[in-house]
């Protein structure tokens, strides 16, 4: 099959359409910039789902510091300090932004910013839209913004399936459309492609969302960090549904607790209780199932009469699985949420592989740590998106060379990496367990991309032999006294896989 070539002059390609990568389109403007999506605009995002809003200090009891000091407490040991603190000292002027390119945020009558309050916050400080459908608003907003951007050029339904580099330079971009395979000659690329729910049987996320950019940026030999990291949220809805309806953690910032089938609190011994941080939450819900019971959220009495209003989204999915928010109990269970891993990027969204840069849930700035804060991805999104803008382009178009990536038809199918990931990499591993998910998944990853992403994982996952944040190693309980981060590439991965596997040398996958 022919393969058209594109010349794009100099012009950056953005890869991903969720509200990372229409936020760095929209700040690039006035320059030229490309943005590919494998759907349409603002379907199976990430972002469109996003239930919980944006944290800010904005209220009069607040302040950076005080949203900083809660960052780094749910990070447990391994956020990066000096991001977080410009992170959360300029989230308000983004709100203002979104606000700016018409994002109606919910208000009180006054006009003033409804602020709600989710787990680990010390402070009301997260902005919502439309109740529970704020990533929703956000990308109805964004998609609008960008189609009226006359220089934005959107190409939908186009996949990007490699990247082309020379001499650790970016020099392009292999697609794949309904007509063949593209091939987008730039020196500049931007990957805001998401996470990687995809890859778990039991997931909150879009199914299509298998850690593509994770393994563009792993294929062309960038640097990854924190991939051990995993958020699993306490509270999808349980029942037959994939991915799982999400149950905002704002739903328990308004007073919901979580009950068993014998109707005690048995969070109420745990500090925060039902406001702790997700991984502790999650765990003591995994524990409770693990043991026999049932467990619940309980809204009957807050938000109670006032739920379906408030959260307009979450109480159509109780209805359609037959439940009355007001009156019955909702059947609760945790479920792969988020990744605080990516491909790791530095103060300004760079990569290791020069002309590429990260942002949104597939980097990892080091604002996360080991533990997500609610309501801190969206935040993190925007305001890194102008960063990584203001980066890019600052920066040449780079070489117009002629190299082309192989066009490697490999295989997206990501059932066989699922059941591998949901069993050894969930809310508790083992060191066993994890061995034998790195030797199978090792003979797949020279050709699938979502075995590559799941390989990498799991290596990080038996590297970090110590409990921190959201990950748990039932055979390593205990925090390390040293908190330190790990970085590493797919070759690195693949030569630690064959040495647990004792397998001779992989033929070569990168």
């Amino acid at each position: 099959m022919n393969m058209e070539i594109r010349n794009l002059d100099g012009r950056p390609v953005i890869v991903g359409g969720g509200i990372a990568g229409l936020m760095t389109a929209l700040h690039l403007a006035p320059e030229p910039a490309v943005l590919l999506s494998r759907m349409p605009l603002g379907a199976d995002a990430s972002s469109t789902w996003a239930q919980g809003g944006l944290a800010a200090s904005l209220g009069l009891d607040d302040e950076p510091l005080l949203h900083l000091a809660d960052t780094l407490a749910a990070g447990d040991g391994l956020c990066d300090a000096d991001v977080a603190r410009r992170v959360v000292q300029a989230a308000p002027a983004a709100i203002e932004e979104l606000a700016r390119l018409g994002v109606r945020f919910d208000r009180t009558p006054a006009g003033a910013l409804l602020l709600g309050l989710e787990a680990a916050h010390g402070r009301r400080r997260i902005v919502h839209a439309g109740g529970d459908g704020s990533g929703r608003e956000i990308m109805r907003a964004l998609v609008a913004a960008v189609r009226s951007t006359p220089s934005i050029t959107v190409i939908e339904g186009v996949e990007a399936r490699r990247l082309a580099v020379d001499d650790n330079t970016v020099v392009g971009v292999l697609a794949r459309c309904s007509v063949g395979p593209v091939f987008f000659v730039t020196g500049r690329v931007v990957l805001a492609t998401g996470g990687i729910g995809g890859l778990f049987l039991d997931t909150t996320n879009p199914l299509g969302n298998c850690g593509q950019g994770l393994g563009l940026a792993a294929r062309a030999g960038a640097v990854l960090a924190d991939l051990e990291f995993i958020q699993f949220h306490p509270t999808a809805l349980d029942g037959a549904d994939r991915p799982m309806p999400l149950i905002s953690e704002a739903v328990r910032g308004e007073g919901a607790t979580i009950v068993d089938e014998t109707g005690q609190r048995f969070l109420q011994g745990v500090q925060g209780a039902e406001l702790a941080p997700r991984d502790v939450v999650a765990r003591a819900i995994w524990k409770h199932l693990s043991n026999g019971h049932c467990v619940f959220l309980d809204t009957r009495e807050k938000p109670g009469p006032t739920f379906a209003r408030q959260f307009p989204t979450i109480a159509s999915a109780c209805r359609g699985a037959g439940i009355d928010p007001g009156h019955d109990l909702i059947p609760i269970r945790p479920a792969q949420h988020y990744h605080m891993g990516g491909v790791a990027v530095d103060g300004a969204g760079r990569t290791s592989v020069s002309g590429l840069w990260a942002c949104g849930e597939v980097a990892s700035t080091g604002l996360h740590g080991a533990n997500r804060l609610a309501s801190n991805s969206l935040t993190e999104a925007i305001v890194c998106a102008l960063w990584v803008a203001e980066s890019a382009a600052g920066s040449p178009g780079g070489r117009q060379k002629s190299a082309i990536a192989s066009d490697q038809d490999s295989p997206d199918d990501p059932m066989p990496v699922r059941a591998l990931l949901s069993g050894a990499l969930g809310l508790a591993r083992d060191g066993e367990g994890l061995k034998a998910a790195i030797r199978a998944l090792l003979p797949l990853a020279a050709t699938s991309d979502p075995a590559a992403v799941g390989l990498m994982i799991a290596i990080a996952a038996f590297l970090r032999q110590e409990s921190r944040g959201a990950h748990y190693r039932t055979d390593f309980p205990h925090r390390a006294a040293v908190a330190r981060r790990f970085e590493f590439t797919l070759k690195a991965a693949l030569a630690t896989a064959q040495e647990l596997a004792g397998s001779p040398a992989l033929e070569e996958a990168i």
